[in-house]
């Protein structure tokens, strides 16, 4: 007869639960006391992004700032997986903010396994809300959108054939490649604090915190407002 190593493992950690019996731990040569799935093992933790959509892969024009249209973006987090989308426009500063209010039933039904995302930022939902926010600004003012890795916009495919703006995604754990998008979520938490649900704020509410970033003087902008630097390159046609 032969065995598998995986039928020994399994037959080692405790049904249902995933974890050996303290005594047996000190038996196992990595001394894991959680057994990790198999399945969870070979998945990918960044397979929606792909070589064409790294960073590096941007056009020239963006690096400079000296063509508006390119943004970067992100989400900020609060309590009990609630989130806003924040966007920044890196050659004005302009700010756009996304409202990611919780899905129908969200705290009413009973969490499943690869069952429906319904804290707000699910791939669809948040591909979906920036289609919304596209749609509030010229065409011309949306070229690119550089993300984090984050899986929220794994649907990103969708979001580009859909709106037009190609989407590029950010290194692993590199933030600095999306400076100005960090920067302006350190000004945001002026208004959002760590630690509180922002589910609370609603959306008229979130893009009065947005009018008010926006119209704020920038010394990078000789200390003009972002909503004046991009009303400059709007009227030069």
């Amino acid at each position: 007869m032969r065995i598998s190593h995986e039928a020994i493992y399994q037959a080692l950690y405790i049904r249902g639960r995933g974890a050996l019996e303290r005594e047996l731990v000190g038996c196992l040569r990595r001394g894991r006391a959680l057994r990790i799935p198999r399945a969870r093992a070979r998945a990918k933790a960044w397979a929606h992004v792909s070589e064409e959509m790294m960073i590096s892969n941007r056009p020239a024009e963006v690096e400079d700032r000296g063509m508006p249209g390119h943004w970067e973006g992100d989400l900020i987090i609060g309590l009990n997986r609630s989130a806003i989308g924040t966007l920044v426009e890196r050659s004005s500063r302009f700010t756009s903010l996304v409202h990611l209010p919780r899905e129908k039933g969200y705290g009413l039904v009973q969490r499943t396994k690869n069952g429906p995302a319904l804290a707000g930022y699910a791939a669809v939902t948040m591909a979906n809300a920036l289609q919304d926010t596209v749609k509030t600004l010229p065409s011309r003012l949306w070229r690119s959108l550089t993300w984090d890795r984050g899986k929220e916009l794994s649907d990103h495919a969708r979001f580009t054939s859909e709106s037009g703006v190609k989407v590029f995604f950010a290194a692993p754990r590199s933030p600095w490649q999306r400076g100005t998008n960090e920067n302006t979520n350190g000004f945001l938490r002026q208004y959002f604090p760590k630690g509180t649900d922002l589910s609370r704020w609603t959306d008229q509410e979130i893009q009065a915190v947005a009018h008010r970033l926006n119209n704020r003087p920038r010394k990078t902008l000789s200390w003009k407002t972002p909503t004046e630097a991009l009303n400059e390159y709007l009227k030069s046609g």
